[in-house]
């Protein structure tokens, strides 16, 4: 039996059922189930503030015009407020700088150096075919 009826006597062959939807209700071949979908200019909030931060500002900085994000804006204004003794804008920093150590991946050079130093003899004494 086929899917496709050939004949009009066929049509009633066909029988409807589960994954055998009637063939008046299929999608046509080039159809999409979901035509409209998520617009391809959609971003989600993140993207958007991402976006946003990174645009370039004009500032002028001792007595020069430069340009920076808005992100970088905005810290120095932190770093401004708290520095004059703002108690708000100092916890604020405190916070974003802690945040920052949180995140940053803390490396101890002593540990690596002797990491790399025991990879480095087990590299040469399997070159030298030493099988110990």
């Amino acid at each position: 039996m086929t899917d496709e009826p050939t004949e009009a006597g066929a049509a009633d062959e066909y029988q409807v059922g589960y994954c055998r939807p009637p063939h008046k209700t299929r999608f046509r071949p080039g159809e999409s189930g979901n035509p409209r979908g998520r617009p391809k200019g959609a971003r989600n909030l993140a993207a958007v503030v991402a976006a946003t931060l990174s645009e370039r500002v004009a500032v002028t900085e001792n007595g020069r015009r430069k340009r920076i994000t808005k992100l970088e804006a905005a810290v120095k204004q932190l770093v401004n407020h708290a520095a004059s003794g703002e108690v708000r804008s100092m916890q604020m920093l405190l916070a974003l700088v802690q945040a920052a150590e949180a995140q940053a991946p803390q490396h101890d050079a002593e540990t690596a150096t002797r990491d790399d130093g025991l990879l480095m003899d087990e590299v040469l004494r399997r070159m030298k075919g030493d099988t110990r």
